[in-house]
């Protein structure tokens, strides 16, 4: 999966991001890279992002950062975030 880009309404696929990488930080950065240069250009209208990720088994705090820039270009084009967790994926 991990993140799905698609219409909300009509769960038509516009992007399909980090598909083989389950770490969330590192999937921001994917996502961050992908908002900053093709996502800005999207239409305004209903999309999600949903985020597949597993849980870091050396994870001690700390992680991924959705900053100001990404959340006002995600309100611009009226895109929500949902973060689905699936634990142990990366076993998959």
């Amino acid at each position: 999966m991990p993140i799905n880009i698609f219409k909300d309404e009509s769960y038509e696929t516009i992007a399909l991001i980090s598909e083989n990488n389950w770490d969330l930080p590192n999937q921001i950065d994917d996502f961050e890279k992908w908002l900053f240069s093709i996502g800005k250009n999207l239409p305004k209208g209903k999309y999600v992002a949903d985020i597949g990720f597993d849980i870091r088994k050396e994870a001690n705090g700390g992680g991924a950062i959705i900053n100001l820039k990404m959340i006002k270009i995600l309100a611009e084009i009226g895109m929500e975030i949902y973060l689905s967790e699936y634990p142990d994926a990366n076993l998959k």
